[in-house]
């Protein structure tokens, strides 16, 4: 009886010492694979993982075979084959790309979501140079005599929550005491919804994505206004992270805008080439 518990205990230990060792080995190849070859760690082998917010087009929505297509997809794809990977992509809620927690929390490398650099969100982003100049765009139903914010009175306006678009409206019906009702919805598609419908007489958001809009739906609304915020877009890293890795992005963004392939992409999903 006690011998037999001792070849037990014997054996148990073997294995759990083998266990261990197959278990470090395991550590330390996927810590290898998860590097590049220029040395930039990635949470995932092979794969230079984006966090996004869909639909944003033409920056990044789903084409019709459900493949994740866009402005910021394409030029993450140059920064990708830069460093030896492809690009995978994940959908998440845009509140914790902005916060820094999807990166914090390893769920992606990067985050492209057609996302202004502001000094809020460097404070938990390390942002790209800028690739993108963005401005403002007021939406309004065909037929309808809305030109400017202070045209809005008694009536209600939609945004997008938790974006510089809502952010600039509610601080200018602050600061002019207009009386609007700002709508805020969670995402780009129920703001459209909801002025399809008649839930809002108007909406403010980014221009490109806007201009996508009144393209898909012809007859249907108008852009009657701008805003020009002065915000560019930039990609995001993890605040205090890899710093190869950004340089790498940077690299590639210098590297399109130089090669032509920038102007390119450009002019595939926004429409217009960029002024030199």
């Amino acid at each position: 009886m006690g011998k037999l518990r001792g070849t037990r205990r014997g054996a148990a230990l073997v294995m759990g010492a083998a266990l261990a060792i197959s278990g470090l080995a395991g550590c330390a190849k996927d810590d290898t694979g998860a590097t590049t070859a220029d040395g930039v760690k990635l949470v995932e082998a092979g794969k230079l993982t984006t966090c996004t917010h869909l639909p944003y087009s033409p920056f990044q929505s789903k084409d019709g075979s459900g493949n994740v297509v866009g402005f910021d997809v394409d030029l993450v794809d140059l920064a990708a084959k830069k460093l030896g990977v492809t690009q995978k992509i994940v959908d998440t809620p845009f509140e914790g790309i902005k916060s820094g927690a999807d990166l914090n929390s390893g769920k992606c490398d990067v985050a492209a979501a057609g996302m202004t650099i502001t000094d809020a969100r460097k404070e938990v982003l390390d942002f790209s140079t800028p690739y993108f100049d963005a401005t403002q765009a007021l939406v309004v139903p065909v037929g309808k005599p809305y030109k400017t914010l202070a045209d809005l009175a008694g009536k209600r306006l939609g945004v997008q929550g938790a974006t510089t678009g809502e952010d600039y409206v509610k601080a200018q019906v602050a600061q002019q005491g207009l009386k609007i009702e700002v709508v805020s919805y969670k995402d780009l598609g129920a703001e459209q919804q909801a002025l399809a419908t008649g839930q809002i007489e108007a909406a403010v958001g980014d221009l490109p994505v806007w201009n996508e809009y009144v393209k898909a739906n012809p007859g249907k609304v108008v852009v009657a206004g701008g805003f020009d915020t002065g915000e560019q877009y930039g990609f995001a890293v993890k605040k205090g992270g890899d710093p190869k890795l950004l340089a790498a992005i940077n690299d590639a963004l210098a590297a399109a805008r130089a090669d032509g392939s920038y102007d390119t992409i450009y002019e595939k999903w926004i429409g217009a080439k960029p002024a030199s």
